[in-house]
């Protein structure tokens, strides 16, 4: 049964809420009264069909379907949860909680606010307990945390399932043990902005060298081991400890201005916007978003390969689903890998080189071993299947942005030997063909050997399945043979 939620709220934030739950299957209803609000949610659900699936390494789930109403009742009707992205005004959000509870009274609704808290947001309600902070950070797509922040009106089991939902479309959920204005991440950053502002009032750097600072330095600490991590490194051998002692004077010292802000004017609303449209102002929003976003794919997947940070996160919502994709042998072959055609996957012609062939062909393989039980945790027990032979032949052309599907089919097995048969399509269409013959290994042995009986089990009603099917044409091919 497909899942609802309703956004409420359809600028930035609210466009990339709809965006994550979309692309994760669920179905988006959404309410804004803005006349331009579905060019904006098509824009940011456009760039985010480009980023997210790049994230992934088992299928994508099938798209949701979205649309727009135009009241809050018809876009809450049949949903499971409310996403409220409205402007950052309490009696404006207040009406719009009235309103969702008046039409559906026991929906669970989360706030997209920065800073108000659960308790001030539920003042006034008729369900006070169904009102939370589910706070994200722009892009919402990409980015996975929330926080998720109560008041003693909401009940564990609350709590619980906000935090369910979050891990459902792949967040982070970080659940706030104390209220607090702004929640963590804001209060966070509003110490490094109002320093910021400083820096630019005073004459110390420009925008873009503040940026630079972040960027070329410890915002790339930050990015993967935050600041008590990078800071017990600093402290080297000796630790946490160590670096509180050489460093704690300091907190002494007059290096910042946390509570002196300076002045909120027009020379202060210049003197940033001036300086920022020289440093980004050759570029459009919508590039900015979409640089911003490969940059982000980029980086996280790079900690996804090590397991470590947010790559973590994208780790463990690929097992969740992949645990949940059930295979009922049938004659079809399995897709299984769904991919984007990202910039570092092309060559100086613009098309996919062939290394990224064999590398979709390899998530797809690979996404066929975790299915049958084969994945990596048994790798890690001793055993894995190597590949011992590869035939791919080249079809079609794959560019920057296409959509590829790679689906597998079982050409043969038994109790050592994997013979199979990858599709890379594009539109339905195969743009590659890969034929491999897989080994089974004792890795310790160093030779061949029977796989796994819970192996086999999962493999062998796949393979009936599959031996039904016609053979590919291209399969048994050799190099050079004339296409028919």
């Amino acid at each position: 049964m497909t899942r609802k939620a309703a956004i409420i709220g359809g600028g930035v934030i609210g466009g990339g809420w709809a965006a994550r739950f979309l692309l994760n299957g669920w179905d988006v209803g959404v309410f804004d009264p803005d006349p331009e609000a579905e060019r904006k949610i098509a824009a940011v659900l456009g760039n985010a069909r480009l980023a997210l699936p790049a994230l992934s390494d088992v299928p994508m789930p099938p798209e949701g379907k979205l649309t727009f109403h135009g009241t809050i009742g018809e876009a809450v009707e049949g949903a499971e949860y409310v996403q409220e992205s409205v402007s950052e005004r309490i009696e404006l959000k207040k009406k719009i909680y009235a309103q969702l509870q008046q039409a559906n009274p026991d929906v669970l609704i989360g706030s997209s606010t920065s800073g108000f808290k659960a308790s001030d947001l539920q003042e006034g309600s008729a369900a006070p307990h169904n009102i939370i902070v589910a706070h994200p950070f722009n892009p919402v797509y990409l980015l996975p945390l929330s926080e998720v922040s109560g008041s003693p009106a909401n009940s564990a089991e609350t709590v619980e399932k906000t935090v369910q939902i979050m891990k459902d479309i792949g967040m982070f959920p970080l659940v706030i043990r104390k209220e607090i204005d702004a929640f963590i991440g804001n209060r966070f950053l509003e110490a490094v902005w109002r320093e910021a502002l400083w820096m630019l009032v005073d004459g110390v750097a420009t925008t873009e060298e503040i940026d630079e600072a972040i960027r070329m330095g410890f915002g790339l600490r930050w990015g993967q081991m935050g600041l008590f991590e990078t800071y017990r490194i600093a402290g080297g051998e000796a630790g946490m400890r160590h670096f509180m002692a050489q460093f704690g004077p300091a907190l002494k010292w007059p290096w910042t201005k946390l509570m002196d802000v300076p002045e909120f004017n027009e020379d202060l609303v210049d003197l940033v916007a001036s300086q920022s449209d020289a440093q980004s102002g050759m570029y459009g929003i919508r590039e900015l978003e979409r640089i911003r976003d490969q940059n982000l794919v980029g980086f996280l997947r790079s900690l996804k390969e090590r397991n470590w940070g947010a790559g973590k996160v994208l780790r463990e919502h690929d097992a969740r689903r992949a645990a949940a994709f059930e295979v009922e042998p049938s004659g079809a072959p399995l897709v299984l890998a769904q991919m984007q055609v990202l910039p570092g996957w092309i060559d100086y012609n613009g098309h996919m080189t062939e290394s990224r062939y064999l590398f979709a062909a390899s998530e797809t393989c690979d996404a066929f071993l975790r299915l049958i039980g084969a994945g990596m945790e048994y790798v890690a027990a001793g055993h894995s299947y190597y590949t011992a032979e590869t035939h791919i032949l080249h079809l079609g052309e794959a560019k920057l942005g296409d959509r590829l599907t790679g689906t597998l089919q079982v050409l043969a097995s038994d109790e050592k030997r994997l013979h199979t048969f990858v599709r890379i399509l594009k539109d339905g269409v195969p743009v590659a063909t890969v034929e491999q013959m897989c080994l089974h290994v004792d890795m310790k042995a160093g030779k061949a050997c029977a796989a796994a009986p819970e192996v086999l089990a999962k493999l062998g009603p796949i393979a009936v399945a599959h031996a039904a099917l016609p053979k590919p044409e291209a399969a048994g091919r050799f190099t050079g043979q004339r296409r028919a």
